[in-house]
């Protein structure tokens, strides 16, 4: 298995499968990006469904066991169900999931469960449709997405989690709305903590509501306990005291995680990015088109992944308080969630 200069494993890989989406999320694709701000890679420089397979079947041999499916927006992929259905015939993954806006998810839940897919993460930021339709950038309802995720949970795709971005002053007014409408349904809440991915988010520090908040007013209404950290796992998770479910909280802010952070990250267009906040990644487009052999490619994968040092989220506060610069990063559309 492999190891960085913090020794940490390589053992999840998130495979961004198109740099397209039907939304306009603020905290990844803002709606004010014209299309030629937007760093997208032609339709010639991404990897088909076969290099697909070919580099994720590369990864696995060298530790990676959990694949989680993004975008842009997933759904979006013409060949997602066949690209599914080759990655079950790998027999060293044993988690295979996929993060969706919930759009699109009714028409593609049971196929994609019958495909081979495991579990689905679905984004939703707000119950209130115009708080929705500000933060999705396109004005799409909330509706939509709740039958989307209805359908998920009767295609099997357990456990459904849902994640929420909390910004202060833009959608943590609704944070107990969302607690109301999952609570007894089996469906796995989660709040993230609103970051700085990319370079266009208008990331402020006051933006962010901590986790530690968010736990206190949840419980002074539903009590909560929590429950002991289960490896590779990031959210920090609790059950609600009267047995009605789980909830979580992803707390890249105020509580970073990059000591224990095993994932990887392959673009659309091929590149190995080794952390969310990254300023670039490995080229493997390049050799995969250019004969290399996979045996080649392991080797470079390797190289990068033993080099890494990442850790961003831990130094992000003594970055900006020091006045250095931040670097830029690769947009959040790029490499997913």
């Amino acid at each position: 298995m492999l190891r960085d200069t913090l020794q940490r494993p390589l053992h999840d890989l998130r495979v961004s499968l198109t740099d397209h989406c039907n939304f306009r999320c603020s905290y990844c694709l803002p709606a004010e990006l014209s299309r030629h701000e937007l760093h997208r890679a032609p339709a010639a420089g991404k990897l088909t469904r076969d290099e697909h397979v070919r580099l994720i079947r590369i990864f696995t041999r060298l530790g990676v066991r959990k694949i989680r499916l993004t975008g842009g927006e997933p759904l979006l992929y013409k060949e997602l169900a066949p690209l599914i259905s080759d990655l079950r015939e790998i027999p060293e993954i044993g988690d295979l999931a996929l993060t969706t806006n919930g759009y699109l998810l009714e028409r593609f839940a049971q196929p994609l469960k019958d495909a081979g897919l495991m579990r689905v993460n679905v984004s939703l930021d707000a119950m209130d449709d115009t708080v929705f339709g500000r933060m999705n950038g396109v004005g799409a309802g909330v509706a939509r997405v709740l039958t989307g995720i209805a359908a998920a949970k009767r295609a099997g795709l357990d456990p459904v989690k849902v994640n929420m971005v909390v910004k202060r002053g833009v959608n943590d007014q609704g944070v107990m709305d969302m607690v109301r409408e999952f609570r007894r349904t089996g469906v796995v809440l989660r709040f993230i903590e609103f970051m700085d991915v990319g370079n266009r988010n208008h990331w402020r520090p006051e933006d962010v509501v901590p986790t530690r908040d968010l736990v206190r007013r949840i419980d002074s209404h539903y009590p909560l306990t929590p429950i002991g950290p289960v490896r590779n796992q990031v959210a920090e998770r609790y059950r609600y005291a009267d047995g009605s479910g789980e909830i979580g909280f992803i707390s890249s802010i105020s509580r970073p995680f990059c000591g224990g952070c095993d994932r990887g990250r392959l673009t659309s267009a091929g590149q190995f990015v080794t952390c969310l906040f990254a300023a670039g990644g490995l080229d493997l487009r390049t050799p995969l088109r250019d004969g290399s052999t996979d045996t080649d490619i392991r080797r470079l994968i390797a190289a990068t992944w033993n080099g890494r040092a990442d850790r961003y989220s831990e130094l992000r506060t003594a970055i900006r308080r020091n006045g250095e610069v931040v670097p830029e990063k690769v947009e959040m559309y790029q490499i997913g969630g």
